[in-house]
């Protein structure tokens, strides 16, 4: 892949993310359906370990949204290594927002990553993964990190 094809490629898959972040503010489950592959595996920071397919990722987006009355998602410091067919970036992702009871969340930041393979000419979502740390002496997640 030469550079310019590379440029535009990541500007295909940045256009992708944008769209991922419209969809999540929106709550909009269709939208978002159309950005990921139907196989898509995804690793979220809620059980089960995973969630294969995109009907199983749209239930979570459902579980996800369903205590916000409105809300946000942002993502920073996201890079992206682009090959012909398939792509990855990482970087961190917050969801935050007004609960449906209008308390108002920050939110966690979570690590980030996100795997693309072009599919008849377009960057589909075929893997995510979102985490956050462990403090292993407690065996518990560590939310409070900020990039």
């Amino acid at each position: 892949m030469t550079p310019a094809h590379r440029e535009v490629a990541e500007a295909e898959i940045r256009q992708q993310i944008e769209k991922i972040v419209e969809g999540i503010r929106a709550k909009d489950l269709e939208g978002l359906r159309r950005l990921y592959a139907t196989d898509v595996v995804s690793f979220d920071v809620e059980p089960p370990l995973q969630h294969v397919g995109v009907a199983a990722k749209l239930e979570n987006w459902t579980r996800a949204f369903t205590p916000f009355q409105d809300l946000d998602y942002e993502l920073r410091e996201l890079t992206f290594t682009v090959g012909d067919d398939v792509a990855f970036g990482h970087g961190f992702g917050r969801l935050s927002g007004t609960m449906k009871d209008g308390t108002a969340t920050r939110g966690m930041w979570v690590r980030a990553t996100f795997c693309f393979r072009k599919t008849d000419g377009r960057w589909l979502i075929a893997h995510d993964q979102f985490s956050v740390p462990l403090d292993v002496a407690s065996g518990r997640g560590v939310t409070d990190l900020e990039p």
